[in-house]
């Protein structure tokens, strides 16, 4: 079980006079946290508030009280550095007419990261066919791939090393590739928000073509491995990295699904079958997508992840 780092951080600030006598008390534990709103002058209608998506566990007119599990209420899981850190809102929405303004107090658990910790992607929500569930990984790795990095700061033009794999378990061979990946500075994705295209239609690491990234070979087919030179989008800035992760027929490689990367002087190439790169062709102009077939014939499986947020440096600033 993860070491507690700090018992809690709670931020608050005072978004109207009735809050002045508030006390909130935070108790995070491993796994899950336990939080307390207490005001004996407050008009607040204590059965409004909600810590993310959760109702409160009990309240009375004075206080209210939550126990809850960091895979409920929409806790957001971000590691930064050594810290692996839970966050959410204690929300109160208010109602027309009512003397005490809608507030948002932001709430924070952090955690030292355990040495072993690999970023998991999702709890696994469904099964294929009957088959084992599959669980996906992906994280920012140290230099040799051999466990998680210690720092998400990386100098301008130096390597980022990520992978991305997929536990197998009982499941016929899978391949993972990586279709889609863009860098942005914000973990949600938004209209109007400022991208980086690094691999794009449809497993071309477009970013190959001006820089030393590449797909790593392969140690085996449930997972990939990706050096990504630091870019200067978002310099000095937190950059969160957004990929479609890609669970495959390993025999079923086309110009839709694929790992392709740039090689100076010699053109686009494959990872995975050098005397087939001509499937790669397609990455200077469109990769039309076909109709998927099954991985049984069973349909591709195909996963959202976000890595970060990591920040790249320019040691010349």
């Amino acid at each position: 079980m993860m070491a507690l780092f700090w018992c809690c951080v709670l931020l608050s600030f005072l978004v109207a006079a009735s809050l002045a006598n508030a006390e909130l008390k935070l108790d995070c534990k491993p796994g899950h946290v336990t939080l307390v709103w207490m005001d004996s002058r407050s008009q607040a209608d204590t059965s409004l508030f909600r810590l993310g998506s959760c109702f409160p566990t009990s309240f009375t007119s004075r206080d209210v009280f939550f126990s809850v599990e960091f895979n409920n209420c929409d806790f957001r899981r971000l590691v930064t550095g050594n810290e692996l850190n839970y966050t959410n809102e204690l929300i109160y929405p208010s109602y027309p007419g009512s003397h005490v303004l809608p507030f948002t107090l932001p709430v924070v658990c952090s955690y030292e990261r355990p040495k072993d910790w690999y970023p998991l992607l999702y709890e696994p929500v469904f099964s294929t066919f009957g088959v084992e569930q599959l669980v996906f990984h992906i994280g920012i790795m140290n230099d040799d791939f051999s466990g998680p990095a210690e720092s998400t700061s990386f100098h301008l033009g130096s390597l980022i090393p990520i992978m991305a794999s997929v536990e197998q378990q009982t499941h016929q061979p899978l391949l993972v590739l990586l279709d889609e990946c863009v860098a942005a500075t914000t973990p949600d994705l938004q209209s109007g928000s400022d991208l980086y295209p690094i691999i794009t239609n449809k497993g071309c690491l477009v970013d190959s073509k001006t820089s030393r990234s590449k797909f790593e070979p392969r140690q085996k087919s449930s997972e990939i491995r990706l050096s990504l030179q630091a870019f200067r989008f978002a310099l000095e800035q937190e950059v969160y990295i957004h990929c479609s992760i890609v669970a495959w027929d390993p025999h079923g490689l086309d110009n839709t699904k694929k790992a392709c990367h740039y090689v100076k002087d010699h053109g686009w190439e494959l990872l995975d079958d050098h005397v087939s790169s001509g499937i790669c062709a397609c990455c200077d102009s469109t990769c039309k997508t076909r109709k998927t077939r099954s991985l049984s014939g069973n349909a591709g499986l195909v996963q959202q992840a976000v890595i970060g947020p990591l920040t790249i440096t320019d040691l010349m600033s």
